[in-house]
């Protein structure tokens, strides 16, 4: 009962009525940050950083928490509506979400992911009030090595997203890793792939590269439809998901929830990751996988679940051990010390009002979320009415914008327009921008940490087999591969069996 009482005293702490104010606040803004493509939470939080010198530190920790985690449905909307994806965890909802848009069932899209949110935040909350010790201390065992196969594992898992053959996604994963190389060597400061352009010297930010292959490239690609006879606009259907829908959804809620919470704690990890891995474990356990990339509603539930799973769980290494999950983390730490607090082991014990009062603030702001989300799908599903002629140029005005802000350069713009020209060219050829952008996600993230490996282990590749946890993962990484050609002989030489003893 002695831990239960500052965890019962921290929902004292948020229903004062200022900290209630600040998280609607925040996941207000977080949604609206989420739906316009560029300006993610980790721009905004910086942003507000200043405006927070006049806030009461735990109401500031409160409006920035609920900005991040509110910021993960957002990016759902335009995903689904326009296969626009504002934030890199909601690019997989974009393959399936916005299948299901055009079938007319954009509200049933946007109402499971809304669900699946609300279920994967509180699953995440609940574990971090419990359980954040133990697995924040098993954080703390990967190193460089560990990074490097768990990037190999999303990296291998992004072969399975594409809708079309395992040839092209594997193509276009590795064009991803190569864009990921543009800019300067991130250990010795050398230039490279950059032909000259200091405006390539910082590398090309995620935001370019979604919004050129996802946004302009499928503008460029639907007006196409516009020299065709126009077809009747499909209806938006129920904002409710039915009966079936959220059966069939049930287990990949259920698998998103605890994929997100135990991938958002690991650095690096983060809503992205589990994400991607939500979508590839639902495929590959689902009855019929030739649904996906053509509207399976799991595609939305699974992913949509584990990255906010993912938001919140990337809180417990920030707070109970003062590392930063991912880049929004990183600010959030600043945000804390600017505040005049150290995020640590000695957090909960010389400041449980704060702990407890931001972990609890988050069980009412992911539900704030689900009562606000699910009466303005409505509103949100209207879009698909309007248009292509119409909505195309809007859309390529937001884009543009939301690029722009990002680094406050005119290079940038043109830049994603080029992206946006390879993109089309690349839909029309039948190859997915789906896995070039997770796997140019996730490239540095390998690149650097498979070179301080190699350091470590004196150039000896062996050495990741030395590691327990990366030797794990590796072994993992073998199974994916080897496991599937064994299943396809095996099935192929069952029916010829049966043949036979006829």
């Amino acid at each position: 009962m002695d831990f239960l009482s500052p965890v019962i005293d921290g929902f004292g702490v948020v229903f004062q009525p200022e900290n209630l104010f600040y998280c609607l606040l925040g996941v207000t803004l977080g949604m609206l940050i989420g739906v316009l493509p560029g300006l993610g939470p980790a721009a905004t939080i910086a942003v507000l950083l200043p405006i927070t010198y006049n806030i009461e530190p735990t109401a500031a920790i409160i409006m920035l928490a609920g900005i991040f985690y509110g910021a993960q449905y957002g990016g759902t909307i335009t995903s689904v509506l326009l296969r626009l994806p504002g934030e890199a965890s909601s690019v997989v909802t974009a393959i399936d979400g916005h299948a299901l848009a055009r079938q007319g069932r954009a509200g049933s899209a946007l109402g499971i992911a809304a669900i699946g949110s609300f279920i994967g935040g509180t699953v995440a909350i609940i574990g971090l009030t419990f359980v954040a010790p133990l697995v924040a201390g098993f954080a703390l065992d990967f190193g460089p090595s560990e990074y490097t196969a768990l990037a190999l594992l999303g990296i291998l898992l992004i072969t399975t997203l594409g809708t079309g053959s395992p040839l092209k996604s594997i193509l276009m994963a590795t064009v991803g890793l190569l864009l990921a190389t543009v800019g300067q060597d991130p250990l010795e400061g050398v230039s490279r792939l950059t032909l000259g352009v200091d405006q390539l010297l910082d590398g090309i930010d995620f935001v370019i590269v979604a919004m050129g292959l996802f946004g302009v490239g499928e503008i460029l690609y639907n007006l196409e439809s516009l020299r065709r006879p126009a077809e009747p606009a499909a209806a938006v259907g129920s904002v409710y998901p039915s009966r079936a829908e959220l059966g069939q959804s049930k287990g990949a809620i259920t698998r998103g929830s605890f994929l997100g919470f135990l991938l958002g704690i690991l650095p690096g990890g983060g809503a992205t990751m589990s994400s991607m891995v939500a979508y590839a474990v639902e495929k590959r356990a689902s009855k019929e996988p030739e649904k996906f990339g053509k509207g399976a509603i799991q595609g939305v539930a699974g992913p949509e679940t584990a990255n906010n799973a993912a938001a919140t769980s990337s809180f417990i290494p920030l707070l109970t051990l003062g590392i930063p999950a991912n880049a929004t983390m990183a600010i959030m730490f600043g945000a804390l010390l600017i505040q005049g607090i150290t995020p640590g082991p000695m957090l909960v014990e010389e400041k449980p009002d704060l702990f407890w009062g931001v972990v609890n603030s988050m069980y009412v702001g992911n539900l704030l979320l689900l009562v606000m989300s699910m009466p303005l799908i409505g509103l949100f599903v209207r879009i698909l009415r309007v248009r292509q002629a119409i909505l195309a140029p809007l859309t390529i005005l937001v884009t543009m914008i939301g690029v722009y802000t990002v680094r406050m350069s005119v290079f940038d713009m043109f830049l994603m327009v080029g992206l946006g020209v390879l993109g089309y060219l690349m839909k029309k050829a039948g190859y997915e921008p789906g896995p070039l952008v997770l796997a140019f996600v996730l490239g540095s993230l390998l690149e650097s940490s498979f070179r301080r490996s190699m350091r470590i282990f004196g150039g000896d590749v062996t050495g990741f087999l030395t590691q327990p946890i990366t030797a794990t993962l590796l072994a993992v990484i073998v199974l994916i591969i080897v496991v599937p050609p064994v299943l396809r002989l095996t099935k192929r030489k069952d029916p010829s069996r049966e043949k036979v003893e006829a």
